[in-house]
């Protein structure tokens, strides 16, 4: 019974889902809610982007460099080039997706969670209004839109953050560092950094939203909801995030 349970609530999710993405255009035309939902729901995860990449940046650097400089001193050359590799093809899409989970996922899920239970989803149901349009659209497309953006800031960050090591404590020099990593860089690299951005917007967005909407009980419940929906979440991003490097790296 547990196993036809999960496959029901997968049926739901799915369609839930797509339902938001055939009707994503809709919330272009409701600028206002959808600007309350940047601000509300993903603005405030810039500045954990922002130091999370510097400080993700700072700490890859000195393991790069601790092994690499095992081999040989010839090597510290090599690590501006994978770091650069390291951090726009997993781990800038990557932390983005943990960080919006954790934030932004719990506050999606306990916001809708809370509707539910004092009954304004059923409000504007009674009142003739598509409640699941109405309320998760704008935030469908509101992580859409800002979640490159995260990964960006990450991505950005992260490569400061090993500039600044590398040329503070003198192991590179600023002219070596840039082109070390415009030698081998793959722009292809940068699409696959976004795409994942994209994937990984949808899913937290629509199985936080999923996870809130369909709240059952009472406050406990709202908790729990909030809490699958995190969950949930990371574990869609770590699965989907294997697959979308299975199909994409045999374009590269």
């Amino acid at each position: 019974m547990l196993l036809v349970e999960q496959i029901a609530q997968l049926g739901r999710y799915i369609h839930f889902a797509a339902r938001s993405l055939a009707a994503a255009f809709l919330a272009i035309g409701r600028p206002r809610d959808l600007l309350q939902q940047l601000y509300q729901v993903h603005v405030g995860a810039l500045p954990v982007s922002l130091v999370g990449g510097l400080a993700l940046g700072c700490i890859i650097w000195m393991h790069l460099h601790g092994v690499l400089i095992r081999f040989g001193p010839g090597n510290v050359q090599l690590l501006p080039q994978a770091l650069a590799l390291a951090v726009v093809l997993e781990l800038a899409p990557m932390g983005a997706g943990l960080i919006v989970a954790g934030r932004s996922g719990a506050s999606l899920g306990a916001e809708l969670g809370s509707m539910r239970l004092t009954e304004q989803i059923d409000a504007l149901e009674v009142m003739g209004i598509n409640s699941a349009s109405y309320l998760v659209l704008p935030k469908v497309v509101a992580s859409l839109l800002m979640y490159p953006l995260l990964v960006i800031i990450a991505a950005v960050s992260s490569l400061v953050g090993g500039y600044l090591v590398g040329t503070i404590t003198g192991v590179i020099t600023p002219t070596d560092y840039i082109y070390g990593i415009r030698f081998t860089f793959n722009d292809y690299s940068i699409t696959i950094a976004l795409m994942k951005a994209v994937v990984f917007a949808f899913l937290i967005s629509t199985i936080s939203s999923f996870k809130g909407y369909f709240t059952q009980g009472g406050a406990l419940e709202v908790g729990i909801a909030s809490t699958a929906a995190v969950t949930t979440s990371v574990i869609a991003v770590l699965l989907s995030d294997y697959f979308l490097v299975q199909i994409l790296l045999k374009n590269a």
